[in-house]
């Protein structure tokens, strides 16, 4: 259980920070970058969730999310290691992604297909989901690199788990953008002459 009790320690105050096997690394880490992304990606859904009040199953599935996050940023908080950590580690199951397809289904299900790309924006809702979906993109582009990295063990599931929340960001945009009626749809070379 958490208990926070402190908000400051001052023992970042080095430029360090310390992962939840009690290991410290700088905070320019690459594990940390991951770690961050996540967390501002989570910050960026909780803006969005501002703004989708008309559609309480969205919000719903935006506030699951949110707490999955919390689990991602858990999971690469604690790498896998040669010695087990003295506590049972929080990681990323495949149900979590699994959950998120059901959900991409189901908002899809009610949108007409797309003949080009979206443009962000539309609706205030679908503009900061699409914000989301870019910073949660970056996100997995840092989890990935942090996983091709020798010595850096990352879940698979975590990467999953990213690839598969920008997809649904971005079909949630649309579904906040009254099913796609209001989409701004891109018409490529518009402005060349």
């Amino acid at each position: 259980m958490v208990r926070l009790n402190r908000i400051y320690t001052r023992t970042g105050d080095d430029g360090s920070s310390g992962l939840s096997t009690g290991e410290r690394r700088l905070k320019n880490d690459v594990r940390f970058d991951a770690i961050g992304s996540v967390d501002e990606t989570n910050a960026a859904i909780g803006v969005a969730r501002l703004h989708v009040d008309e559609y309480p199953d969205l919000d719903l599935m935006l506030g699951a999310i949110q707490n999955d996050l919390f689990d991602l940023g858990a999971d690469l908080a604690t790498p896998e290691a040669d010695e087990p950590p003295a506590f049972e580690p929080l990681r990323i199951l495949p149900v979590q992604v699994e959950r998120l397809e059901k959900e991409i289904d189901y908002l899809n299900r009610s949108l007409a297909p797309l003949t080009t790309f979206v443009l962000p924006g539309g609706s205030a809702a679908a503009a900061h989901l699409h914000v989301a979906r870019t910073v949660c993109r970056r996100a997995e582009r840092v989890t990935v690199t942090l996983a091709q990295t020798a010595g850096e063990p990352v879940n698979p599931e975590a990467v999953r788990y990213l690839n598969r929340l920008s997809d649904f960001l971005f079909v949630a945009s649309r579904w906040a953008n009254d099913l796609g009626g209001r989409d701004v749809l891109w018409v490529p070379g518009q402005n060349r002459e």
